[in-house]
């Protein structure tokens, strides 16, 4: 395909033909469709990594082996932190199936074991060491709490013990919790061990009535999210349901035992899973589609699946993407290659665009769908495009720029800090280089990778990287001016501090 993109630039030569002018991206025109929370981009740390365990395991070991034993996770790192805080401001939840059956230990309390009816033990100083995390790299902490077994009463009711004792530990360490849903996947209960079994929407109504009454009273100023539901718009509908996740609970279902109850609703998003869950029968994330627009868009698909029913059980209340990656199971290999930094960013965008006011990727640093490398703290395309993204798209979301071509997608937001000034994503998912006219002179950043599903991007040609002493470089932007070529299956963003949008004010 490029060859022929070659042969015919020197056939428009030879002939004299004169080539089509770049169409202008009109960025003055561009109006206002919505906008997005301040620290729309996030990110999940799972609690198995808070607390050590059994993690999705890294590839090259034997071919059934699905899980891994993994240290604690050290969050005081300070290249972890200093990676954490360019993200800034975003929120970081700390959740994840794991958390269903995590014991947090009393004051005083030192377990070489959990308790009956957990799986995990989180110990007091790793949970503060979550809230120092939390307040250094300004991102607010979104959590769920334990549910299983060991939660329950004599009639197997949940109840608020070990919620109410995360909440007054994140007081005693000087932090708050800014959201929470009450359990990780309430559709899928059963995907985590120790869970009650059969647990049905009913059970799941009137124990969300519980945990609603006790939050409102106990933690007055965190938001409710719920009910984190995920795979329903197709990934656990296009096949049965696999006998190992349990029976399927409807997030209809569950919405409709409590209307009006939540302050956003919230949902997961995976397109498929990755090798590691390849026995389940439900399909794994393919190399050939990453590019493909059903791939890119099935991203809208799920997220209008959940607004349908946010807007029967939940009017008029925000949406949140609490847990989001390449594909679930801790991702394929290529999801820490460049090849999945087009998914990424048209995430981000697409769902920006449809009003979706928060996104947090799983993981910051934990198996192949991190932004960072969890052994060598080293930082994947996908980190450098977050950077890219928190630099240039700002909370004001515009109406795409008409796209000359398929293959280009084009998405655009107000300038962060800059009155009038316009971000401008473009994704060229094609082979062929694409012309675009900017209309005026800003910065551009173009990122490439030779090859896809290379490890280590480009950014204007350039390696970008953490220093010695934990600064971002490689990162300096380019003049542009009106006109732009962007390479065949690269991605870029521009600064136009001069659009002059008036809805970006």
């Amino acid at each position: 395909m490029k060859k022929a993109f070659l042969a015919a630039t020197a056939l428009v030569a030879l002939t004299g033909a004169a080539a089509a002018p770049a169409p202008s991206l009109q960025l003055t025109r561009l109006v206002k469709v919505g906008t997005v929370d301040e620290r729309y981009q996030s990110y999940n740390i799972e609690m198995v990594e808070v607390t050590g365990g059994r993690f999705w395991a890294p590839y090259g070991g034997p071919a059934d082996e699905r899980y891994r034993q993994r240290p604690p996770i050290d969050l005081t790192d300070p290249k972890l932190v200093a990676l954490a805080k360019a993200l800034g401001p975003s929120l970081v939840r700390v959740s994840g199936t794991w958390a269903n059956n995590t014991y947090l230990e009393a004051e005083g309390e030192h377990l070489v074991a959990p308790p009956k009816g957990f799986v995990q033990v989180l110990t007091r100083d790793q949970w503060k060491n979550v809230v120092a995390f939390s307040k250094t790299v300004d991102a607010p902490i979104v959590t769920s709490f334990a549910v299983s077994n060991g939660t329950r009463d004599a009639n197997g009711v949940w109840t608020p013990s070990q919620a109410q004792r995360l909440v007054d530990l994140t007081r005693e360490a000087g932090g708050s919790l800014y959201a929470a849903e009450f359990f990780n996947e309430a559709n899928m209960p059963s995907a985590a061990p120790q869970m009650p079994k059969p647990y049905t929407a009913a059970n799941y109504g009137a124990e969300f009535r519980l945990f609603r009454d006790w939050a409102r009273k106990s933690v007055p100023g965190m938001k409710i999210l719920g009910v984190g539901g995920v795979g329903e718009a197709g990934l656990l509908t296009d096949v049965p349901v696999p006998g190992e996740f349990g029976s399927h609970v409807s997030t209809e279902d569950m919405m409709k035992a409590n209307p009006n109850s939540v302050d956003a609703v919230s949902y997961h998003f995976y397109g498929s899973v990755s090798q590691r869950c390849a026995g389940l029968g439900i399909g794994t994330a393919q190399k050939a589609d990453a590019l493909t627009a059903r791939w890119l868009d099935m991203t809208v698909r799920d997220y209008r699946y959940y607004a349908a029913l946010r807007d029967r059980f939940e009017p008029g209340k925000p949406v949140w993407n609490t847990e989001t990656a390449q594909a679930a199971c801790g991702g394929s290999p290529w999801a820490s290659t460049f090849l999945d930094t087009f998914r990424y960013l048209n995430q981000n965008a697409a769902l920006a665009q449809q009003g979706v006011q928060v996104v947090m990727h799983n993981t910051l640093a934990a198996s192949d769908y991190a932004l960072i490398d969890r052994d060598t703290l080293t930082p994947r395309p996908n980190y450098w495009a977050a950077v890219l993204w928190k630099r240039t798209m700002g909370s004001t979301v515009l109406a795409s720029p008409a796209s000359p071509s398929p293959a280009l997608r084009l998405y655009a937001q107000c300038l962060p800090g800059k009155r009038g000034g316009v971000g401008v994503l473009a994704l060229n998912t094609g082979e062929a280089a694409q012309s675009l006219n900017l209309g005026g002179k800003g910065t551009g950043w173009t990122m490439t990778g030779q090859p896809l599903d290379t490890r280590t991007v480009l950014v204007n040609g350039k390696a970008p990287a953490l220093s010695a002493d934990n600064r971002l470089t490689g990162l300096d932007g380019v003049e542009v001016g009106g006109k732009v070529t962007l390479p065949g299956q690269s991605i870029a963003f521009y600064a136009m501090p001069g659009a002059a949008n008036p809805a970006c004010r």
